[in-house]
């Protein structure tokens, strides 16, 4: 079992920065690929990346490459995504997913068995 929590949104102006993190218990952590989607009110979530269980690879969505980095330290149980350059566009709730053990990562949630509550990302014009 694998129980994540994020942390490190809030409000903030257009062209800054943030960094969220997402903490994972669960001593197989480290087997999961890990993704980030976010979910603004009346729409599904989208992806916006997601990091290899070994953190090898890395992808991400078109409207985040260059601004966004998704990275993991195992030895902490956390994967982050470095939000730089941010855009009201971007204004939503983060969540993150793992799974499944030794993923490659993907962009459809329903790949993902394990999800967290959210943080909450907004970013002023």
């Amino acid at each position: 079992q694998i129980q994540l929590v994020e942390s490190g949104g809030g409000l903030v102006q257009a062209g800054a920065s943030l960094r969220l993190s997402c903490a994972a218990s669960g001593r197989t952590f480290s087997t999961y690929a890990v993704g980030w989607f976010r979910q603004v009110p009346g729409k599904e979530r989208v992806f916006v990346a997601a990091i290899t269980w070994s953190g090898s690879r890395t992808y991400d969505t078109d409207s985040v490459k260059g601004r966004f980095t998704i990275s993991r330290d195992n030895a902490k149980n956390t994967v982050y995504l470095q939000m730089n350059s941010l855009k009201p566009e971007d204004t939503g709730v983060y969540y993150c997913a793992a799974g499944p053990p030794f993923g490659l990562g993907s962009s459809a949630p329903k790949d993902y068995g394990y999800w967290g509550q959210g943080t909450q990302v907004t970013v002023s014009s």
